[in-house]
């Protein structure tokens, strides 16, 4: 389990000395106020921290070093209580290297009509000294996401939420380690990517890991760790009884659980916080890998098929940014289309990984050939996915910079029976519709695999690309095609 309370957000207000003791006196009961509500409010997953009131240039610079070098602080939120005079926060955003918030709220939400005189406007300033602070952010080009509102206002506590859990996501890719089986599937091109461009862009580093290491950590997994798991496998899904222990198809269940626990083992030996695998390169191992990959994405795990690493990551920030709240978050291809004009769909699914964090009702575990690859047929979770808002979404490799796209869809509940399709399955329809968001994603060289969620939006996806600083495109319900290529026009010029 991802447990984002072990994160801490900052709470940083600027003043100065110019307004005397009693004011700042004042400036820090409210800021702790603050920072208390928001670390009690429900809606705001991790720690926020009220950090004492920085007054000077050096207090500035001070705070924000101590940010970066504090392991388990994501990002800082800062609000100017008073006027705090930008040219102090040179040094100190110069140096930033995590995440930034400018809440543009103040103290109190009303303005006090018959007492309100000097000493009031002089504590109560940030309409205009976030102004002062907005600009310094913005000549400096630092990326920042600005919440406008009353601190209690529920709106804008559910912007700061969207915020934490995107600066999560971000946070868990700095020195994370994703490991390769095998390489990309061969002459693939959108699985591809610059792999050390990946890692100074992202913070995280991939690297191949050959099939004979993983298979001598499958051989040395026990008998009776095999059977426990299996056990495990029987309590929590439907399963024939040709699978069950002493049946007579029951070695595919086996050598699936033998596979899982290995594994297990080799990423949490090697600190590994996602994977990848390819049909193509098997050696040694009876089957692909199928359930295995299913329930290590359900424990929080990165995955992704056919060597595709930046899926298997992005999947993990997902799960990262998704801990704690209601639906899934998955591994996910565009398999075949429904083109009934009154009814269009695309049915998503992929060969056997699809996490059944995802699943409405209890999966089934089925073993059945999988027609590629040439290795025994592989144990996998077969179960339907319930409709409701999601997002696909792709990071792709442009050449000269990494692009986030995603397609907010509105998936469906299976509208027939699939007795004959024996893995897990999901149909949506795109956003805005299905012509119009195909070709945008076509247009905008969208990957055939994804990342699938059920509980992020866009607001998510667009402060993580703003901390990643990378291009972001949004395929939704107000998409036009002709301005969604006149934008693809317009970034090919801004990011050059």
């Amino acid at each position: 389990m991802i447990d984002l309370k072990t994160y801490e957000i900052w709470f940083i207000t600027g003043s100065q000395h110019l307004y005397g003791e009693e004011t700042l006196k004042l400036v820090a009961e409210h800021s702790q106020q603050i920072a208390k509500g928001l670390d009690n409010a429900p809606q705001i997953p991790v720690r926020i921290v009220y950090k004492p009131v920085v007054k000077t240039p050096e207090e500035i610079y001070n705070t924000i070093q101590e940010a970066n070098t504090t392991s388990n602080c994501i990002g800082i939120i800062t609000w100017m209580h008073t006027f705090s005079p930008a040219k102090m926060w040179i040094r100190g955003l110069n140096i930033l290297q995590k995440p930034m918030l400018h809440l543009h709220t103040q103290f109190n939400r009303d303005i006090p009509w018959s007492s309100i005189d000097m000493d009031f406007m002089n504590l109560n300033q940030s309409a205009h000294g976030d102004r002062e602070f907005g600009f310094m952010v913005s000549r400096m080009r630092k990326k920042s996401k600005v919440v406008v509102g009353h601190w209690q206002d529920n709106e804008v506590l559910e912007d700061i939420n969207t915020w934490t859990r995107a600066a999560a996501g971000w946070h868990d890719w700095q020195g994370a380690k994703f490991a390769r089986f095998g390489d990309n599937m061969r002459y693939v091109a959108v699985t591809e990517g610059d792999k050390v461009e990946a890692e100074l862009k992202f913070g995280y580093a991939v690297n191949t890991y050959g099939i004979g290491d993983l298979v001598a950590e499958i051989n040395k997994v026990s008998t009776e760790a095999i059977d426990a798991l299996i056990t495990e496998y029987e309590a929590a899904y439907t399963m024939e009884a040709a699978l069950l222990k002493g049946g007579e198809r029951h070695s595919s269940v086996y050598e699936a659980a033998k596979i899982e626990l290995g594994l297990r083992n080799f990423l949490q030996k090697g600190g590994f916080k996602g994977f990848t695998d390819t049909f193509e390169d098997l050696y040694g191992m009876i089957q692909l890998p199928g359930i295995a990959a299913q329930r290590l994405m359900a424990e929080g795990y990165g995955f992704a098929g056919e060597g595709d690493w930046k899926t298997a990551a992005l999947v993990r920030a997902f799960k990262v940014m998704g801990s704690g709240l209601k639906g899934g978050n998955a591994f996910m291809e565009d398999y075949t289309y429904h083109f009934d004009k009154d009814n269009m769909l695309v049915l998503g699914s992929h060969m056997l990984e699809i996490d059944a964090s995802l699943a409405n009702g209890k999966p089934k575990l089925e073993v059945h050939p999988l027609g590629i690859g040439g290795k025994a047929d592989p144990a996998r979770l077969v179960f339907n996915v319930s409709g409701g808002s999601a997002l696909n979404a792709s990071i792709i490799d442009m050449g000269n910079r990494f692009r986030l796209l995603i397609n907010e869809v509105e998936a469906v509940e299976p509208q027939h029976d699939l007795p004959k399709l024996p893995v897990a399955r999901v149909l949506w329809r795109p956003l805005p519709d299905m012509k119009t968001g195909c070709a945008a994603w076509i247009y905008a060289g969208g990957a055939h695999h994804t990342a699938y969620s059920q509980n992020l939006t866009a607001a998510h996806l667009q402060d993580f690309a703003d901390m990643a600083g990378i291009e972001f495109l949004r395929i939704g319900k107000d998409t036009k095609l002709d301005q969604f290529r006149n934008e693809l026009l317009w970034n090919e010029v801004a990011y050059k």
